[in-house]
This record gives structure tokens, C-alpha cells and sequence, in this order.
């Protein structure tokens, strides 16, 4: 699997490469900046209508040098974002605006250094707005009791919970952060103090990436600051699998065939004034080992676009030997680069202006701390739950990028050894270049024609029991042939730990990234598996039987789209299965692996439409499972597939040899 994914990367990375060798003019340069441009809005799904922002102010403070106004608007209808707008009071305006962007603190726009930062700017006489990324500060979607703190594990996954279900309808965490942005930016525009030619942007970490965002979207900014935001390619120099999958909102799916990668984002702001300013220990401390030697490589080819455009000296790398954060050193970094290219004021600020923290509840623009509760508006969630899905004009083969294997597909036997009443076969079938699936094959001894090949996919893998007396033997001890393959990323296909920094590569050693990973790649891992079932089914042809599927928990939804697929698989029997993607959209609380997501998916025919389609083969359905794991009345189950004749509901989720006895 990271080899799998290394090739990939490779040639993503290679691909985009050749493109930027070619930008040698002042034209070709400008079609690359409006490719990078499209680009970025097709992959994230869209750029959303502008509707009108009702904007009002729910009070304000003077402190001695500005004033805060604290601030409700809606980035779309009835999703509110909370602000603070910071306005000089000891000069006169117009001012220089600054759109201030947070990284994943979970107070948001209160964070102390991000207050800090953004009271430094006022006092240097920009006008500022902050305002709460989703599920930050005063945008909590998933609360606890509190209604101020989330229930998550992190902010990361206030973006992510809600992100993935955004994939399955075609939406994106993406591009509702760089709408909420857009949509502030036309806040600060709008205000009668500000200098609407003099409009930049700023932010640490996820604000960071999120200023790169606003930066690829928008032409209205002047300057920008980017603070140790993801600088770093997915598909880049020495790629370490699963590479830097982040939250949600950073990953890019299907972007690597495109030769579209993170530094495409800031391609559109040549030649304007840029600032980039990394962590030097981020590259084992935050994110991957390949965070800096990644970005100072981009950065190179990006300032070759700057030199060509005879603006080098408005492109700007620097760093600090600090841990990840918004620190005082970078503060004063952004400070003289703002203070330059917007007031053109040359002389370096050498000490930050002084800053008094407020608490978090001084700062709330709603009642209580929570827009939600205190406006009734919606989350990320309700929005996509009501978001309408068309179906898409091609096939779930190819939005899967499934591969059907080669005719006449043999196995390679590696050896064979006898068991009481059946012989093992240790083969491995070869799925696509590269990519080698390992698989038990129990033999009966007295062989049965009448009994089908199984072919049983374990979430769990292959050798979970295969022991005498446990159910695989027991089967063939019956007359089945059975197969029992570890598909990628499961048994004995798990990733291995990657290389690099020990921190960063054991947290994302997880399916999770690797399924992230396969999206950005144009690969997605239900894809994959989907292909390696198709093949080992078809390696089983050469025992000359009809073949039967089954599948357990996670494994029955490429389990079930192999059978939609491929009429040779006669029937199906599945354990604990997802009873649609359908509910993975319509539940907050969901469960599932994210390894069965796959963009758009909810735009092609649904898992109990595909087993409708299987008549006249029949299907077993087994305890039947909703979002979250819980068993379904069978009644539910059979009204979800319209009580189609051939197929068979049942409850419990047995999974034992007589589970197969009718197939």
C-alpha cells in the first residue's frame, strides 16, 4: 500500500513539474494562475451564490487605542459567523483591512495569540476582523453539556466529522471555510472605514492554510501573510505514505491526477506582496517529515514565477526555530510586512504593541457563546443533510475508478498443506501492477460440485479462522471451496509505520489516512477494494464452481458494489451491513469507516438500489446495521429494498457456516 501510493505521488508530482517547466512568460504564466484558480472551485465543489450577508452589530467596547464591535452575519442563509471587528480610535481612517484567519484553537477568534496579533494590528492602525472558523469559538456544531466546548476529541474533528459527509453530496469543508472567508472579506470591504485598494489577509496553522484559501479564490487582496499554514505538497519529493493528510478541509480529492497540489493555491496571487513563515520544528512536531524540505522546494519555483514577473522581491520566506504557534518573533514578522506593502512604512516594528487578553466571554457576539443555540441557525451538518443531490450522469465504476481484471486471471499458488478433511492453499492474485492480494484457499478432499466457491471478506483479514475447528475448514469440510483474501489495508496488507518523524507517522498510521490519501491520489480505497474483489473472484473461476460472496461489517459495501458489478458473482451474503450512504448523510452521530466514503457517491445508485438490481440473484441481508452501528428491524430493512422478492432479510448478523447454507 505505501508503494501503491508512492507511485501515485510520483506521478502527480512529476506531472505538475513538467507544467510549471513551462511557464516562462508573462502568458503562460497567467493561464497557469486561472487553471489554479478553476481548478481550486471544481475540486471543492463550487462556488457558492453570494446572499445577502444581514449583518448586525450585538455590541461593542472601547479599550484606549480602538474599539471592538462584535459582530453576526450569515455566510449563507442562516449559517451565522461571529466576529470581532478591531477599530483604530487614535487615527484617522481610511484604514488598511485585515482579515484575520484562526488556526484550530477551540475558543477561535479568543485565542491569546491570535488576540494578541489582531491587537497589535489595531494599535499599528489596521482595521481588523476575526471572526470563528466552523466548529470553533462561539461555531461549536457538535456541543457537550456546556454548549460552549465540543464533544469531539478536537476542532480538527469539528471540521472533519462534518467534512466527510460533505464528500458523499459533492460539498466539501473547503469550500465552506474559503466561502465563510470570501464572505468576510466582503464584511470588511463593505466598511465605510476601510481603504478598499489596501485588503490582506493573515493567519496561523489552519488560518494559515485558510489565507491561502482566500488567496487562490479571490483577487481583491493587496498582501498577504501566510504563518505556518500547510505549505506542504501531497504529492511531493521522497513522499511518505500516507503522506500529509490533514483535517478535512486540507485534503484535496482527486487533485494528484490533476497535477493541481497545495502550492497551486497561491500560484493566482503572483506577483502581489506574500509572506510565507514556517516553524522549522514542524516537520516532526506538526506535520509531516516532509513539512519543510516540501515547502522550500515549492517555494523555489514559486519564486521563479514572482522573478519572471520582475517582482522578486515581493515573495518572502521566514522562519522561526519555535514550536507551532503564533509566536511573539512571527507576530513581529507579520507586523513589518503589513506595515510595509500597506502603509509603506520601511522602518521595522522591533517590539509588539502592548496587548491586554480578554476573556473569551467579552469577545462573544452571541448571548450564551454559541451562534447556533443563541440565532437558531443551522450547522455544516443540517446543510448538507438538505443539500440536493442529482444523479450524476456517469457510472460508480468509474467515480470509484474500479479496475476489472484481466481475463483468464490465474493465482499464483505458493503452496499447498494438508488439513484434516481439506488441503490449504496460501495463493496470491495480482489485482493491478503492483498490487498483490494474499488469500487462504480451503480445499474439501471430497469435493462437492453443488456447493459453491465462497469467497468471504473479514474485516478483520484472513486469518482470523482459519484454526481446526473454526469456521473456515468447517466449510470445506462441508464440500465449499472457500477464499479468504486480505484486501489492501487489511490483515496482512496493513501499512506498515512509515519513515519520518515517529510522532507525526504513528498518529496517522491509521485507515482513515490511507483512505484519505487514496481520494487525493484518484484512487479512493473503496475503489481498490472493490477492484481486489473483483479479482480474486475471478481467479476463483478456475475451480470451475458458481461463486457465492459474503461479507462482514465494513466489508460488505465493496462487497455489495463487486455483486453490482460483476453478474459472475451468483449471490451475496452479507453480515452487518450499512443499510445505505444515504444514512451517512442524514445521521450527525455516524460511525462508519471512513475507508467507505467516496466523493459523490450519494450522486449513483445507493447500496439498497444496487441490491434490488442484483434479481434474479438472490441476496441475504443479516442484521442490518444504521449510521451508527445499530441494528435494524427487519421490517425497516425489507421496506429500504421495497420487498423485493430475491432478497432475504434476517436478523441477527449471524456470520457462521450455516449462514450459508441456502446460497
Amino acid at each position: 500500500m505505501p508503494d501503491y501510493l508512492a507511485r501515485l505521488a510520483k506521478e502527480a508530482y512529476e506531472k505538475r513539474n513538467r507544467e510549471l517547466a513551462r511557464l516562462t512568460s508573462v502568458d503562460t504564466i497567467g493561464a497557469r494562475q486561472r487553471w489554479a484558480r478553476e481548478t481550486f472551485w471544481t475540486i471543492i465543489g463550487g462556488q457558492p451564490p453570494r446572499t445577502p450577508l444581514n449583518i448586525r452589530s450585538t455590541g461593542s467596547f472601547t479599550r484606549a487605542k480602538y474599539r471592538v464591535e462584535r459582530l453576526i452575519y450569515e455566510s449563507q442563509p442562516n449559517l451565522h459567523v461571529s466576529a470581532n471587528l478591531y477599530i483604530p480610535t487614535f487615527t484617522q481612517p481610511p484604514f488598511p483591512g485585515i482579515l484575520f484567519q484562526m488556526g484550530h484553537a477551540p475558543n477561535g477568534k479568543a485565542s491569546p495569540t491570535y488576540q494578541s496579533c489582531c491587537q497589535g494590528l489595531v494599535q499599528l492602525g489596521f482595521l481588523v476582523l476575526a471572526f470563528d472558523p466552523m466548529g470553533q469559538g462561539e461555531r461549536i456544531n457538535y456541543p457537550d453539556a456546556s454548549g460552549t466546548r465540543t464533544r469531539l476529541s478536537s476542532p480538527d474533528e469539528e471540521h472533519s466529522v462534518a467534512g466527510r459527509q460533505m464528500l458523499l453530496a459533492g460539498d466539501s469543508a473547503s469550500r465552506l471555510q474559503v466561502w465563510d472567508a470570501i464572505r468576510g472579506l466582503d464584511v470588511l470591504e463593505a466598511h465605510p472605514l476601510v481603504d478598499k485598494k489596501r485588503l490582506a489577509t493573515t493567519g496561523q496553522s489552519g488560518g494559515g492554510t485558510l489565507s491561502m484559501f482566500l488567496i487562490a479564490a479571490d483577487n481583491r487582496l493587496a498582501a498577504a501573510v501566510v504563518c505556518s499554514g500547510n505549505t506542504e505538497n501531497f504529492a511531493c519529493a521522497n513522499f511518505n505514505a500516507p503522506g500529509s493528510t490533514d483535517d478535512a478541509e486540507q485534503n484535496f480529492p482527486g487533485s494528484g491526477p490533476l497535477g493541481w497540489d497545495r502550492w497551486d493555491l497561491l500560484y493566482p496571487f503572483a506577483p502581489k506582496p506574500l509572506l510565507i513563515t514556517i516553524s522549522d520544528r514542524d516537520f516532526f512536531g506538526t506535520y509531516s517529515s516532509n513539512y519543510v524540505s516540501s515547502g522550500w522546494e515549492e517555494f523555489q519555483k514559486l519564486k521563479r514565477i514572482y522573478e519572471t514577473l520582475e517582482r522578486g522581491e515581493r515573495l518572502a520566506w521566514d522562519s522561526t526555530p519555535l514550536p507551532h504557534g503564533l509566536s511573539y518573533d512571527t507576530r513581529l514578522l507579520t507586523y513589518n510586512w503589513l506595515n510595509l506593502w500597506l502603509r509603506g512604512e520601511n522602518k521595522a516594528t522591533a517590539e509588539e504593541p502592548p496587548v491586554n487578553l480578554e476573556p473569551d466571554e467579552t469577545l462573544w457576539a452571541s448571548p450564551n457563546g454559541n451562534v447556533v443555540r443563541s440565532f437558531g441557525g443551522e450547522t455544516p451538518f443540517e446543510l448538507t443533510r438538505k443539500r440536493k443531490i442529482v444523479r450524476a450522469a456517469g457510472s460508480l465504476e468509474q467515480a470509484l475508478n474500479v479496475i476489472r481484471p484481466e481475463r483468464d486471471l490465474r493465482p499464483v499458488l505458493l503452496k499447498r498443506v494438508p488439513a484434516r478433511k481439506a488441503d490449504i492453499e496460501a495463493i496470491e492474485v495480482q489485482t493491478e501492477p503492483g498490487v498483490w492480494v494474499p488469500a487462504w484457499v480451503f480445499m474439501p478432499k471430497e469435493p462437492n460440485p453443488s456447493k459453491p466457491s465462497l469467497l468471504l471478506l473479514e474485516p478483520a483479514g484472513r486469518s482470523n479462522r482459519w484454526h481446526e475447528g473454526e469456521m473456515y475448514l468447517a466449510l470445506a469440510q462441508q464440500g465449499y471451496v472457500v477464499c479468504v483474501p486480505d484486501l489492501r489495508a487489511i490483515g496482512d496488507l496493513t501499512p506498515e509505520v512509515s519513515r519520518g518523524a515517529e510522532h507525526y507517522a504513528r498518529e496517522h498510521d491509521a485507515e482513515d489516512d490511507y483512505a484519505w490519501a487514496s481520494l487525493i491520489l484518484g484512487r479512493p480505497l473503496l475503489g481498490q477494494r472493490v477492484t481486489d474483489i473483483l479479482a480474486v473472484s475471478s481467479a476463483l473461476a478456475r475451480y470451475g464452481r458458481r461463486i457465492v460472496v459474503g461479507a462482514q461489517g465494513k466489508m460488505t459495501v465493496p462487497a455489495a458494489i463487486a455483486a453490482y458489478l460483476d453478474k459472475t458473482i451468483e449471490s451475496i451474503y452479507l453480515s452487518g451491513g450499512l443499510i445505505s450512504f444515504r444514512s451517512l448523510l442524514e445521521t450527525e452521530a455516524y460511525k462508519h469507516p471512513f475507508a467507505n466514503f467516496a466523493p459523490r457517491i450519494l450522486e449513483y445508485p445507493d447500496l439498497p438500489e444496487m441490491m434490488r438490481s442484483l434479481a434474479p440473484r438472490k441476496a441475504i441481508l443479516a442484521g442490518v446495521v444504521d449510521a451508527v452501528g445499530k441494528p435494524l428491524a427487519a421490517k425497516t430493512v425489507a421496506d429500504e429494498h421495497e420487498n423485493a422478492r430475491h432478497i432475504v432479510v434476517k436478523v441477527p448478523a449471524s456470520w457462521e457456516p450455516s449462514s450459508f447454507e441456502n446460497l
